[in-house]
């Protein structure tokens, strides 16, 4: 079988050939006039093997064809110019036409020869530049992570590297043919792929003179170019096809193109399982974590309920103890109300239930509803409010001071006890910003990336100075992103912890002390012992 190198640009044959042919004409007409003119060289034994020095260059260089020509005019150059009689092609010597026909002979016989060197070597260069190619291709595959794209990447992966027009993966899909192509430009008509996904269910049959398997088809696309589909077959099984146009490519080398896209098809199902088990070990992980950290923190205030209601049966507690032992009982079911807030609000964050409802608004009413919620978590702390300004924001008050009550419990339970904590409120670049500033220990490196995560509750030490099942931070992240706003967290240069929380609002002068009446009358927002109500968010 002759092979030539598939990975050579296509060229009009023709032209290089003529060019080729001129240049063995003229080489031998130089050596003729050199010899016979200017050198008077009467040798033919030395003019014999210039002329096959030109022939077998001519062979290295062009064609068989080509080679042959010039072979032809040399011995008729041979025969007229140094051979006696000379100036005549008659030969006196009948031993002069066997050395003739042994320099022809040669000379056909060495250009053969040279022209199978050169389309061998060429047959190498091929098949190296194929492995190479089709390795390049294999790592892209395993580089590929993203199984959503996996087959459109893997098409434009084989145009770009193996030179092809146009490439297209073809699944079969209930409503007809999923088809993934690398660039627009063709049309495959749903019927020749259907006939040829059918006769790719026949006997499997391998031909040993193309190294390659049945099955493979040539059609016309709806734009007029040529295609040719290969089967893609998982095992025996065909699941699909490979569409292909551009320069010709050996059928052995399209059976491992579809090789290699079947085990890519293979690994986008294999990640799509891999990150569906991962999300069901990170939710059973969840759920886990949820269970311990709900047990623990519905078994402290319970069991302080219930020494504190036995306490109050006992007939040696005075007026004092019994009022003592009522502020624990109320403490404790405050705590318990806010657990069961927070639990309600992430179901609602997870579901999508939360619709924003913008009011006008003063921001210093804002905070002051989020200090009235968490009234018992900033007992033993200061609060420095910056609420100066006169612009009211258009934002929902109640999302925004129960996300920014969430800050200020967070910063009462983990600063130590008699420490300030710092509130600003200002609007600029056209949002509303509130910060939440600490003198705590602040926040570890390694602690930053992941505050804003549900049940994340820091280190060891975070978790001896509060209780908590961690779902505050997390919490005031879904409040806010109702409402296209956002929360960060940083350390503050001078020590401390600083949450601050973005949301984009339009600002206008505010007509009076507070800018909306309903917002301000609203008894929920007055009451000292109010709780925040996941209903109402």
């Amino acid at each position: 079988m002759s092979l030539t190198n598939p990975f050579r640009t296509a060229h009009p044959r023709l032209p290089w050939e003529f060019w080729h042919a001129a240049a063995g004409v003229a080489a031998v007409c130089v050596v003729t006039a050199a010899y016979a003119g200017w050198l008077h060289v009467q040798n033919p034994t030395v003019v014999s093997l210039s002329f096959l020095l030109i022939v077998l260059l001519a062979a290295a260089a062009s064609s068989l064809r080509v080679a042959v020509a010039v072979s032809v005019l040399a011995v008729l150059a041979l025969n007229y110019f140094f051979m006696p009689p000379v100036g005549t092609f008659h030969l006196e010597d009948p031993v002069n036409w066997a050395a003739l026909g042994a320099f022809l002979a040669v000379s056909v016989v060495a250009s053969r020869l040279s022209l199978l060197a050169r389309n061998r070597a060429d047959e190498a260069l091929g098949s190296r530049d194929e492995l190479a190619r089709l390795f390049d291709l294999s790592r892209d595959v395993l580089l590929t992570t993203d199984s959503r794209d996996a087959l459109d990447e893997m098409a434009r992966y084989m145009a770009r590297r193996f030179s092809l027009e146009w490439v297209a993966v073809c699944q079969p899909a209930p409503t007809g043919w999923a088809v993934h192509c690398s660039s627009q430009g063709f049309t495959l008509d749903p019927a020749d792929l259907d006939m040829a996904l059918a006769s790719a269910r026949g006997i499997l049959e391998f031909d040993a003179r193309t190294r390659s398997y049945g099955g493979h088809r040539t059609i016309t696309t709806a734009e007029g170019a040529s295609a040719r589909l290969v089967p893609l077959r998982l095992g025996t099984r065909p699941v699909g096809l490979l569409a292909a146009a551009g320069r010709p490519i050996a059928p052995g080398t399209l059976d491992a193109l579809a090789g290699l896209t079947v085990i890519a098809i293979e690994r986008a199902h294999m990640l799509d399982e891999r990150r569906e088990s991962e999300r069901v070990r990170q939710g059973a992980e969840l759920k886990s974590a949820l269970l311990a950290s709900l047990g623990h923190d519905l078994r402290t205030p319970l069991t302080a309920i219930t020494v504190a209601a036995d306490n109050l049966r006992t007939s040696w507690a005075d007026e004092h103890q019994r009022t003592d032992q009522f502020d624990v009982i109320q403490a404790e079911v405050t705590r318990l109300n806010r657990l069961f807030s927070n639990i309600v609000e992430m179901a609602r964050i997870d579901t999508g239930a939360i619709d924003a409802e913008r009011e006008w608004v003063h921001p210093s009413d804002i905070v002051e509803a989020a200090v009235q919620q968490v009234q018992q978590a900033l007992a033993d702390h200061p609060l420095e409010l910056d609420t100066e300004g006169e612009d009211s924001v258009q934002v929902d008050p109640r999302l925004t001071s129960a996300a920014l009550a969430h800050l200020l419990e967070n910063a009462g339970h983990y600063a130590p006890a008699g420490t300030p904590i710092f509130v600003t409120a200002r609007v600029e670049d056209g949002a509303l910003r509130l910060a939440v500033r600490d003198r705590g220990p602040g926040m570890s490196s390694q602690e930053l990336p992941h505050l804003f995560e549900r049940f994340f509750r820091g280190g060891s030490d975070a978790r001896r100075l509060a209780f908590g099942t961690g779902m505050g931070l997390a919490i005031t992240r879904g409040l806010l992103a109702a409402q296209g706003g956002r929360v960060w967290a940083e350390n503050h240069p001078d020590g401390g912890a600083c949450f601050t929380m973005s949301i984009p609002t339009p600002a206008r002068p505010a007509t009076m002390p507070h800018a909306d009446a309903d917002y301000e009358s609203d008894p929920q927002y007055s009451d000292p012992h109010y709780e925040s109500d996941p209903h109402a968010v």
